[in-house]
């Protein structure tokens, strides 16, 4: 029986079995010299292992085994939050901090769809490396996609369960486009010698029930072609509040490059004052610098402040600071904890302060955690830091002022 005649996912895995397709995963593997290479099918509420290709070693994957949509890289790719190749998974700004990431031990991953008659993901091939693997690159994204048609052509096209799970997510997510309903959360960012709050920045959240984090609103909202509408969506709300502003307090919004290059977020960010800053995320790549820069530089010219979010994390946000000549840097969270401890990350923070200076940005560091990372910064020369030591994310006065939130130590 093929997997077509019989769309469950059991039928299909002992199709996936086939000793063809554990050999076009054997030979990924092995090439793009990985630990993993897998075959998944996605269901409702899960995704399916279906075959697999293993060394012996701590990361072990078998056949049958679910895992939940919500904690794999697979639907962050399909949406378009993770990139599909991730050389160092511990390094990437969203994939470092996905409790799947230390769970499974993943330090590198490549990925591609398996795609049914009407063109939709009803699969994955994946490979995944207990290490960062430097080697991967666009000839990894060739060898997964050749190797994603090869299975294709041999279990004919896989009839594979769909996923009406996601288009229950697109329909709550553009019931929350329709509705507005967006609550925006506020976190300080401090001078780190006076505790005195200099800006805030605007993070979305939304109902638990349907979205238990932002990051599964905003892969619903890529899914249903929408990203972008939801992030002007949720900078709109937070902007509102541009108008209550002490002096001398910024407030910062969230948006990707796709969004920051739509026509209807300059005159947003145009309208919010002097006091208005935006923070440029890793979400979408930039495809056009040039057009980019064009806009950051009215914004800048404007009195807006442009930020790079999580230098250092990354290739993408070095290219950021050097083409986009940032108002303020935020210096990545992973460099920051534990600094007090540890000289190599006191050593490249220094580096990051010399170059900051240089190009006269003003650096924040993110995620302090404890007084000695706090303590080290500041004789380190950073000046500015958030993180939850001086604030977690909370109501307006919260963030503003001494609430509940916020702590000196």
């Amino acid at each position: 029986m093929s997997v077509a005649e019989d769309r469950g996912p059991l039928t299909a895995a002992r199709a996936a079995q086939e000793p063809g397709v554990r050999q076009i995963l054997d030979r990924v593997r092995e090439h793009l010299q990985m630990d993993i290479a897998f075959l998944s099918g996605l269901t409702r509420s899960a995704e399916v292992v279906l075959a697999t290709s293993t060394e012996t070693g701590p990361m072990q994957m078998a056949v049958g085994d679910e895992l939940d949509l919500d904690d794999t890289y697979c639907v962050r790719v399909l949406s378009g939050l993770l990139p599909p190749v991730i050389p160092d998974a511990r390094r990437h700004p969203e994939a470092r901090d996905l409790d799947v990431t230390h769970e499974m031990g993943i330090g590198a991953y490549a990925g591609a769809p398996l795609r049914g008659p009407d063109g939709k993901p009803v699969g994955m091939l994946c490979c995944l490396g207990q290490g960062a693997n430097p080697l991967l690159g666009e000839d990894a994204l060739r060898v997964l996609g050749l190797a994603a048609a090869l299975v294709e052509d041999h279990l004919g096209v896989p009839g594979l369960p769909h996923r009406p799970a996601v288009s229950d997510r697109v329909r709550r997510v553009r019931t929350v486009l329709e509705r507005e309903e967006i609550r925006t959360v506020f976190q300080r960012v401090e001078h780190l010698g006076s505790g005195t709050v200099v800006a805030v920045e605007a993070l979305s959240r939304f109902d638990p029930r349907w979205f238990p984090t932002p990051v599964h609103a905003f892969a619903a909202a890529q899914a249903a072609g929408c990203a972008v509408d939801l992030e002007v969506l949720a900078a709109r709300r937070a902007l509102r509040h541009a108008v209550r502003l002490p002096a001398d307090v910024r407030l910062s919004v969230n948006l990707s490059a796709d969004a920051l290059l739509d026509p209807r977020t300059e005159p947003l960010l145009l309208a919010g004052g002097g006091g208005v800053g935006v923070e440029l995320t890793e979400h979408t790549p930039v495809h056009d610098y040039g057009r980019l820069v064009a806009v950051t530089d009215r914004l800048r010219d404007a009195g807006v402040q442009v930020v790079v979010d999580d230098a250092g994390a990354g290739y993408a946000s070095l290219r950021h600071v050097l083409r986009l000549r940032p108002t303020a840097i935020k210096l990545d969270l992973d460099l920051v904890r534990g600094i007090d401890a540890d000289p190599v990350r006191q050593a490249l923070a220094r580096a990051v302060v010399d170059f900051a200076g240089s190009v006269g940005a003003w650096l924040v560091a993110e995620g302090i955690e404890t007084p000695a990372e706090r303590d080290a910064l500041l004789d380190l020369g950073v000046h500015f830091g958030q993180g939850y030591l001086l604030g977690r994310p909370g109501a307006w006065e919260d963030a503003l002022g001494d609430g509940p939130f916020h702590r000196d130590a």
